[in-house]
């Protein structure tokens, strides 16, 4: 049996292209001839946001991005109709804007339990569909529950940032590597894809591992 290819993928909880781009992925993957291996690394998109952000997106947007307030909300609103084409029910006026390290303490947790997946969904959607906070361990703990996991391990490893290093580790990758933004996709080891891209394009970066595989060509070392 071929072994499978692995896809790293740097991203963010508060990204909403992340979550568009883990659902056209999918959709790839789903339609692709052979197993795939994928790994959520951490990125903090604004590393700087308190946990308890006191207003609505928009005066996060606003303040983050310099932008005009109607700008934001036209913006959020176009991001609501373009999630909605993959399945996705986007409520801004509910998010919870916060701090996402122990989000991504909660996902390394997750990967050595073998459910990542689990909860890197159960987050998304926590944050994005239902307004949920992602940022308060005691939260962070239901979730986990919620996708599978122990929650009295879950809060162990929070409280005592068990993998808050990883978390800190995969960042520096990603400088290491000139990752700017996220969602950033590295296929077989070797092919880079910045950004929500279409099923077709995340199938062709697939198909390319897949042949350079089969062929024996030895992988780069995008990612590790």
């Amino acid at each position: 049996m071929s072994q499978p290819i692995s896809v790293h993928v740097w991203s963010d909880i508060a990204c909403p292209w992340c979550y568009i781009g883990k659902r056209r992925f999918e959709s790839a993957a789903a339609a692709f001839d052979g197993q795939v291996e994928v790994v959520y690394h951490s990125f903090e998109l604004a590393p700087d946001t308190p946990v308890d952000f006191e207003g609505s997106e928009v005066d996060f947007l606003a303040g983050h991005k310099g932008m005009p307030r109607e700008q934001v909300a036209q913006m959020l609103g176009q991001m609501t109709q373009l999630a909605a084409t993959e399945g996705l029910a986007y409520d801004f006026d509910k998010v919870q804007h916060t701090k996402t390290l122990k989000a991504h303490e909660l996902l390394h947790h997750a990967k050595t339990q073998g459910l990542q997946l689990e909860v890197a969904e159960r987050l998304f959607s926590a944050y994005f569909e239902q307004g949920r906070h992602v940022g308060h361990e005691e939260d962070l703990v239901a979730l986990a529950a919620e996708a599978g996991l122990d929650p009295e391990e879950a809060r162990r490893v929070l409280a005592e940032g068990t993998y808050r290093a990883d978390v800190q580790a995969d960042i520096a990758a990603a400088r290491q590597l000139g990752i700017q933004g996220v969602p950033f996709y590295v296929v077989g080891e070797k092919y880079g894809v910045s950004g929500a891209q279409s099923p077709e394009v995340f199938a062709e970066a697939l198909r390319r591992a897949a042949a350079e595989r089969d062929a024996g060509e030895p992988a780069g070392q995008a990612a590790r």
